[in-house]
């Protein structure tokens, strides 16, 4: 099934990453908010996988393109798409970080206008809605 999903983070005018299309395995319209993120995991983490790791002999310089150093600005990020830990990423651990991270607030998950805060929350994905992921930040400091 494919699902349309949003990254955001708070405070940023534009989305981190743009709304993008991810299929995941399942068929039925129904799913519970935790198999729902297990799954949209997986998916992921299948991704990064398939990833080819090549190590380079020489060291050079590179430079972004035109079109990129927009999308730098708006994140604050630089990267050239080079993949220094040649490690294959666990699904397992993964979907275990993922519910954990969930259940301590580490970010929010919207359906249709709707936060979604409980895991076994049951989501209608035959409404075709876009799923918003936001990545909420803790401010640092003190009372003192």
């Amino acid at each position: 099934m494919e699902i349309k999903v949003t990254v955001k983070q708070l405070g940023k005018k534009h989305p981190v990453l743009s709304e993008q299309k991810i299929e995941i395995n399942y068929e039925d319209s129904h799913i519970t908010l935790q198999h729902l993120l297990q799954l949209v995991v997986q998916q992921q983490v299948e991704a990064f996988n398939a990833q080819s790791f090549e190590l380079e002999d020489e060291d050079y310089t590179k430079t972004p393109q035109d079109h990129y150093l927009n999308i730098l600005t708006d994140t604050g990020k630089a990267g050239f798409g080079s993949i220094y830990n040649l490690k294959k990423a666990d699904v397992d651990k993964a979907q275990e970080n993922v519910i954990q991270a969930f259940e301590d607030g580490m970010f929010a998950v919207f359906y249709n206008d709707e936060q979604l805060e409980d895991l076994s929350q049951t989501i209608d994905l035959s409404l075709q809605s876009t799923f918003a992921f936001i990545r909420l930040t803790f401010l640092a400091g003190s009372y003192w």
